[in-house]
């Protein structure tokens, strides 16, 4: 059973920095690490997740990450790594890692590009939770890897002790989480992985609803936080006023087709005060016109 009070509400996907010769810049990561325990914008650090751009990473990469991240903060915060891949084997070398390096609990994605079927995703799971004995959270991002955890898989997946939770990309299936809930013991735990749903989450499951797992959280983790305690004290229009007004930033980072927020994200990051980094490649950085939208919300809504 998962003890989700251990590692809090905001659980932030950090950002993985590269230079200009697109090699991970391991000192700024650290720098992002302190700022956002400096202004309380985090409850638990992910490593090397969506936002962290794993998908363009080597294995050896994310382990220094993991490392690194782990001698800089293990004793001042919860780290949660995120030991996905296209490929079981691989999956399971990270995920074994991860415990060797004394880590409690790891993410783990839906394998991705293979399409596979929900049988192969059930074995595919099944392999790395008998392989590793640690706490696991399932990753589904269906816009990312192009297959979707249905209910019935994850229901047979929660049989496993170690399967324990599963971040969910709520937007896209928003009653996804109710099936996921109906179809799961009541100590398994679900997040929310998508900042425009945080409070459609909490009203659909209460206590069983972790948290949420926020690359916004970067910018306004500190309103996330506010908003969260309001809504759970009964005070839900104001929650929802605070939810609404971080709609449209959230929106500008997706501009022209990027699916993916973190180009945008770490322009507007470098705006706050954050070590100034590029998305590795194929992404690209922001463009003038996409930050000078980015920075008139900002304005608007007070973060700068």
């Amino acid at each position: 059973m998962l003890q989700k009070e251990k590692y809090g509400k905001r659980l932030v996907p950090i950002v993985t920095p590269f230079k200009n010769d697109m090699s991970v810049d391991y000192d700024a990561i650290v720098k992002i690490g302190e700022i956002l325990l400096k202004r309380d914008y985090a409850d638990s650090f992910v490593l090397t997740g969506t936002t962290g751009e794993f998908f363009t990473m080597t294995s050896d990469e994310r382990i220094k990450i993991f490392e690194t991240m782990k001698e800089a903060f293990g004793a001042r915060i919860q780290l949660i790594p995120h030991t996905g891949a296209a490929s079981t084997q691989e999956a399971i070398a990270l995920t074994r890692k991860a415990k060797e390096l004394g880590f409690d609990l790891v993410m783990v994605v839906a394998p991705y590009y293979t399409k596979p079927s929900q049988k192969e995703i059930i074995n595919h799971f099944s392999l790395i939770a008998d392989a590793v004995d640690i706490d696991i959270m399932l990753y589904n991002i269906p816009i990312f890897t192009g297959v979707n955890i249905e209910p019935e898989s994850l229901k047979e997946l929660s049989k496993k002790s170690n399967i324990v939770a599963i971040k969910e990309e709520a937007e896209l299936r928003p009653k996804q989480i109710s099936e996921y809930l109906l179809a799961t013991p009541e100590d398994f735990i679900v997040y929310c992985g998508d900042d425009t749903m945080v409070l459609e989450a909490l009203a659909q499951g209460g206590n069983r609803i972790g948290g949420f797992i926020s690359g916004g959280c970067h910018l306004f983790g500190d309103r996330m936080k506010k908003m969260i305690n309001l809504f759970l004290s009964g005070n839900v229009l104001e929650a929802g006023r605070i939810q609404l007004e971080l709609l449209p930033l959230l929106r500008s980072l997706g501009q022209n087709g990027r699916t993916n927020p973190v180009c945008l994200l770490k322009g507007a990051m470098a705006m706050v005060g954050y070590p100034s980094c590029l998305p590795r490649l194929p992404l690209t950085p922001a463009t003038d016109d996409e930050m000078i939208k980015v920075k008139s919300i900002m304005v608007r809504i007070g973060l700068i």
